[in-house]
Parts: structure tokens; sequence; C-alpha cells
């Protein structure tokens, strides 16, 4: 029997913010226009359109402590597919340094004050109390999962949680990116006339940050990763003139923290657009 969904609703009900993984750790899209998505767009990519689900439900976004959506019709089929409970740390008022091999063990032994620890498959979790931004590769090994990111909930771990010390504000600092600004986008509203749908901030907000996430998450496969990503951006979000400078400058900052150039992240914005047909 799968213990998993009632290990995942008393999580909820004791205030942790939970969702369905699959074996590989990635999460499910918890309605069927989203299923095997990670953000905005329709299942065939290549077709612009908005996301239409009823609720968030891509990754660390679809985490909730509600037991009403936990235990729903809706969540009920990820849940028996599932062999992993992720866990939004952000949303927890946590934050999650994941150390990936014994030699990151190693240097956070000798550089992080102790805290709670949960053994994982291949080195630890360290937990702490607070949070700060969600950053992967921050040192060889070292992952922070904290605001907008997920992480797998191996158990409670050992030892009393400390707050999130200096060394870890001082990793996750972002420097200023070295792209050229990149312009707004500006390309024809869809044609009928009718009030732009993604004109809502919260709307806008989500899918940027999904999309930020995608890309952050990504160990394999980066540039296809970031040009799907871009893709999906553009087709929710990029014909009726809601991108700004800023908006795609964040999805640069996190494709070129992943490795990628400049000119690979222009490329692909630049394909994505002519196969949408902007």
């Amino acid at each position: 029997m799968n213990s998993i969904p009632t290990t995942a609703l008393g999580l909820a009900e004791g205030g942790l913010p939970v969702l369905p993984l699959r074996a590989d750790k990635r999460p499910f899209g918890l309605c069927r226009v989203c299923e095997d998505l990670a953000c905005g767009g329709r299942p065939n990519m290549r077709i612009p359109g908005p996301c239409v689900c009823p609720w968030p439900c891509h990754g660390w976004a679809a985490a909730t402590t509600d037991p009403n959506v936990v235990g729903s019709p809706q969540w009920a089929a990820a849940w028996r597919r599932a062999r992993a409970i992720g866990y939004h740390p952000g949303g927890a008022g946590v934050t999650v340094v994941d150390l990936d091999n014994p030699t990151a063990v190693d240097w956070a032994r000798e550089n992080l004050p102790p805290t709670t620890t949960v053994a994982t498959t291949r080195g630890q979790h360290w937990i702490y109390r607070g949070t700060v931004r969600s950053v992967n590769a921050v040192r060889e090994g070292v992952d922070i999962k904290s605001a907008m990111s997920y992480a797998r909930w191996l158990g409670p771990g050992s030892g009393p949680m400390a707050v999130v010390p200096a060394v870890v504000h001082e990793l996750v600092k972002v420097k200023p990116a070295a792209w050229p600004a990149p312009r707004a986008l500006v390309v024809p509203a869809p044609a009928g006339g009718g009030r732009c749908p993604h004109r809502s901030p919260v709307y806008l907000e989500r899918g940027i940050a999904m999309a930020e996430q995608r890309i952050s998450a990504t160990t394999s496969g980066v540039h296809a990763a970031v040009y799907r990503t871009f893709l999906a951006v553009l087709a929710a979000h990029g014909r009726c003139g809601c991108l700004t400078e800023a908006h795609i400058g964040r999805l640069f900052t996190a494709a070129q923290a992943k490795g990628e150039s400049v000119r690979h992240c222009e490329t692909a914005w630049s394909n994505a657009t002519t196969a949408l047909g902007m």
C-alpha cells in the first residue's frame, strides 16, 4: 500500500507545504492541461496559449498546506503515481542546503554552523530557519533551496535547527547580469479585441517565477531546457506586450547561472519568437 498520500496529508496538516514527486524527483503537473509541464503553456508548447488550470499546479507553486487540496480528486492520480513527497522550503520558513556528495558535506562541516541534518542518497540536507533566494551550484555539489524551490521530504532529521548563517546569505548573492539590456517584447495583441488575460500581475509573476525555477532545476540538456522554457513563456505571455526588460532579464539571469552564454540566451530567445511566428 502506498503510504505517501497519507504521510503527505499529515505533513500538510502540520503546516508543511507539500506536493507529489515522480521517481526522478520531478514534480507532476496537477491538472490535465499542464501534465508533464513545469510552467505555463499547453501540452504542445508550439501552440500559443495560456495555462488555464484552476490553481497553481506546477513545481514549488503547487505546494500547499490545505488538506482539502492535498486530498482532492484532482491530486489523487498524482499521489497514486508519486514515489516521493516534495515540499516548498520557503513556504515552510526554512532553507535547505543540499549537499550532494561527501566533499560538499565536509565543506559544510568546516564552514557552516550545526543545524538540523537529514541524510540523502548521496549526501545530506542541512536545514536552517529563515528563507533566502534559491540558487543551484553555489559551490561544487552545493545547492540552496528555499524561496521558489522545492526539496524532497526525507524525514524530520536530527539536531536543533539554527538560523540561516551569514555564509549562506553570501553564497546566494547574485552579481549583476552581464548581458545587453533586452528590449521589451512588443507583438500584436490576440485577435478579438478582448481584455488581455495576461495583465494580472499575479499570473505573470507566477509564470516568470516558474520559468526561472524550471531553468534552475535543470541538470542536463541545459540548452534545450532554456529554449523550451523561453518558448513556453512567450507562448503564454508574449502576444500582448506584457513582458518587460526586467522579466526577460530574470530569464537570462537564470540561464546564465546554469552556464549559458549571452549569445546562447539571445539565440534561444530569437529562435523561440521565430517558432511562434512573432
